[in-house]
């Protein structure tokens, strides 16, 4: 499945957030999305996921306008962790990974045991195995954000959108849950656009990156490329050092 984005332009009322731009995400591929506050990565985000309709341009999955897609047709392609979460009616871990598997679901069927099992399997990997009778209200920050990719991940999209999936989770887990992500990339082809506070995290965890300046100009391309001090002080307003290191690039403020 091929994300294809044409001549796409954001606007926020009369703000325009991304002047018009091309880019096409294949199966495989691990996006990092990276700005300044404000410079318009959460409306990217929610935009390709179908929330947001101020924008021009097109947007396709494959040969198709994301506009033209039935719903939970598009459920079942794109899955979206938001980047925070109001739960009106809190129910258990387990009920509430289980509602990742709606969109594979008919109209009143009940989930199945193969459901129940991959629920269970999706807890596991995000470090939450034994909680599945704890009630949401009682986990902490970083528990729920991790109980909220187990259920994107219970969902089994091909593309998945990660707004700042890192957000309330301690070192261990940042590494865990985008070690995660990345296999999923690698392993299973699928294909991952987060948006990323961290460049150090994006320059580890992703192959390509996707670069929001605040003048509406935007970059996207090869990870290796495009992640250098340079750009990223450009970027973010602010100097940023290049720290060479056996395993990769550590960018610093200067």
């Amino acid at each position: 499945m091929k994300l294809q984005l044409e001549q796409l332009q954001l606007r926020r009322g009369q703000r325009v957030l991304c002047q018009p731009f091309d880019l096409g995400i294949e199966d495989g591929q691990c996006w990092g999305i990276l700005g300044s506050n404000g410079s318009g990565k959460t409306t990217l985000l929610h935009t390709l996921a179908g929330l947001h309709h101020d924008y021009a341009g097109r947007i396709r999955l494959d040969d198709t306008g994301i506009d033209q897609i039935p719903r939970k047709q598009f459920a079942r392609q794109v899955g979206l962790l938001l980047q925070t979460n109001e739960e009106a009616f809190p129910g258990s871990v387990l009920e509430t990974v289980l509602t990742g598997r709606h969109p594979h679901l008919k109209a009143w069927q009940w989930e199945s045991e193969q459901d129940h099992a991959l629920a269970r399997e999706t807890l596991q990997q995000v470090d939450l195995a034994g909680f599945e009778q704890r009630n949401l209200l009682t986990l902490s920050g970083g528990e729920r954000r991790r109980l909220y990719i187990a259920t994107l991940l219970a969902q089994q999209p091909q593309l998945y959108l990660l707004d700042e999936p890192a957000n309330h989770l301690d070192l261990r887990h940042q590494h865990q849950i985008l070690g995660l992500l990345q296999r999923l990339c690698i392993d299973n082809d699928k294909s991952v656009i987060m948006v990323l506070h961290d460049p150090n995290l994006a320059a580890r965890y992703c192959d390509h990156v996707l670069l929001l300046h605040k003048d509406g100009r935007v970059e996207g391309g090869p990870g290796d490329v495009l992640m250098t001090a340079n750009r990223l002080s450009a970027l973010y307003g602010y100097p940023i050092k290049q720290v060479e290191t056996q395993q990769q690039p550590i960018f610093v403020a200067g």
